[in-house]
């Protein structure tokens, strides 16, 4: 497609018209018209409705990401902070400039952009240590039974059951910080020693106990072991602005965990659950508090279950008035759920294409989402470029603007990864590398319930042992009584034991016995907490 300077016609005029904002917005690029591109016909969208949501979609290879890093880094500009969910590792370019170059010119003097390189505050975060970053880890208890339930995938009578396993642990001073404590309470609770315990409130049910520790296990496999602990991030770090007053730029790189949806829902539904429940209701403000983007989106549905979904939507739906936008980023439309699209304001919709029957169906399906508009968008939507898109937004009252296919302007970060070794000096050069980056195991509900255990054994065995030396103490006490009253006849010859007598009465007798029989009380006592709950 051409650039033109001269006026495009009036249906053209009419698209422009509805982007044409008094107040703040971000630059998306400029109006692309029966095949020429205008760049004084800007889109643009307002910077007060960002926390309207959105979606950034496309096939592989159209440039999502980096109309996702043009955003980010015009939002972290205007003083909004961000936060990117980096699947693939490349988005981490957006702390250094952009290297300049023919390409760059180019597109920039097609929009009519006056393009200069540069960086953006950045922070980097990884899950549990996975991957660099600094780490981000949540107890158990902060996550709460009802999002617990939902990413073990219970089912209502077991979501019940956890939150009384919750119950029992608050009230007892068992903190749950990390999935060894959890398990380690479900145990006990299902044992003997434990089984009273709840018995008053409905009790818990070795079947029940039993999928919930099945589920701790698979989700451990996941990797989500390390994730739980502390130090528990604060996700108020998400809204920090930097000393010159542009937001700061939070990167959680995830390519070690692309493979882990579940994980990387999870973490994802408690950090939205923590802010949601920290912020205020603000209304609509100038600008958001925080916008989300969720690269990859189709890993935070995929598999999911209701319950999640539900909750999900439902986050969307209402953070909404707590000033948090939120940008889905995906490769078609269907990859997000239709009560989750419905919440959506702003749409970036990049090529797609129809090699295959299915992908002439989804064309058409996509086409209808959008509002009436006077171009062909199966053929625009098929013929778009690398860094075009068709563009529609929310207006300053709230209203849709006319679609308008948009050729997009060139991020002003570097287009690309930065190497290990500046991603390491940035990640251990950050104020929170020392507040996060070492894990604390401290004394929790495992260690308390572990050396309850071992307080039961020790007195269990000191029993055994006063027991065991009172009846030898009668015994003798009886044997010298019976001595006297049957002396032996000067002359008469001592009876000599026998020879089972002469073993069990050995010393080396007496120490086997003690130790099979400590081993044995070691054995059953294991069972309740460990073994036995495992085969359960």
């Amino acid at each position: 497609m051409s650039v033109s300077e001269q006026p495009p016609d009036a249906e053209a005029t009419r698209i422009a018209a509805g982007y044409a904002f008094d107040g703040p917005a971000l630059e998306l690029g400029a109006l692309l018209w029966d095949g020429v591109c205008h760049p004084d016909a800007r889109i643009r969208v307002p910077l007060p409705v960002l926390n309207r949501h959105g979606l950034v979609a496309g096939a592989t290879g159209t440039g999502k990401t980096k109309t996702l890093q043009l955003i980010a880094e015009q939002l972290s500009a205007n003083g909004v902070p961000v936060f990117l969910a980096d699947i693939k590792g490349d988005v981490s370019g957006i702390s250094a400039p952009g290297r300049d170059g023919e390409r760059v010119r180019e597109r920039a003097g097609q929009v009519g952009q006056e393009w200069r390189g540069r960086g953006f505050p950045c922070e980097f975060y990884g899950l549990g240590g996975t991957g660099p970053g600094v780490p981000v880890r949540a107890t158990v208890t902060g996550f709460g039974p009802v999002l617990l339930s939902k990413v073990l995938r219970l089912n209502p009578t077991q979501e019940q059951s956890l939150g009384l396993i919750f119950h029992y642990a608050d009230a007892k001073g068992l903190e749950l910080v990390d999935l060894k404590d959890l398990r380690a309470v479900v145990a006990f609770l299902v044992s003997d020693t434990g089984k009273a315990e709840l018995k008053g409130i409905g009790g818990l049910s070795t079947a029940t106990a039993g999928v919930i520790l099945r589920s701790i296990t698979a989700f451990e496999q996941q990797g989500a072991g390390d994730f739980f602990g502390e130090p528990e991030f604060d996700t108020a770090e998400l809204l920090r602005t930097a000393e010159d007053g542009r937001g700061i730029v939070s990167v959680l790189e995830l390519p070690a965990v692309q493979d882990k949806p579940q994980l990387f829902s999870t973490f994802l539904m408690w950090m939205l659950a923590d802010l949601f429940g920290d912020l205020p209701e603000v209304g609509d403000l100038e600008k958001p508090k925080l916008v989300f983007f969720f690269d990859e989106a189709h890993l935070l549905f995929s598999g999911a279950s209701k319950a999640f979904l539900e909750s999900i939507t439902q986050t969307v739906r209402l953070i909404r008035s707590k000033g948090v936008g939120v940008f889905f980023v995906t490769q078609t439309p269907k990859d997000v759920p239709a009560d989750v699209l419905a919440q959506l304001g702003h749409r970036v919709q990049h090529a797609l294409r129809a090699f295959t029957p299915d992908d002439a169906k989804a064309l058409k399906a996509t086409v209808r989402t959008f509002p009436k508009s006077p171009y062909d968008l199966e053929e625009v939507l098929t013929g778009l470029g690398t860094g075009e898109a068709v563009v529609t937004v929310l207006s300053e009252e709230g209203a849709p603007t006319p679609v308008a296919a948009t050729r997009l302007r060139a991020p002003e970060s570097l287009m690309g990864p930065i190497d290990a070794a500046a991603l390491d000096a940035a990640v251990k050069g950050s104020p929170l590398y020392g507040r996060y980056a070492e894990a604390v195991d401290r004394e929790s509900a495992y260690e308390k319930l572990t050396a309850e255990q071992r307080a039961a054994e020790e007195a269990a065995l000191r029993a055994a042992r006063e027991k065991e030396t009172e009846k030898e103490t009668a015994l003798r006490a009886a044997r010298e009584k019976e001595g006297a009253a049957r002396a032996p006849a000067p002359g008469d010859r001592e009876e000599e034991p026998s020879l089972v007598e002469q073993v069990v009465g050995s010393g080396i007798f007496t120490s086997l016995a003690r130790s099979v029989g400590t081993q044995l009380g070691r054995e059953i006592t294991r069972s309740l907490f460990g073994t036995a709950r495992r085969r359960r």
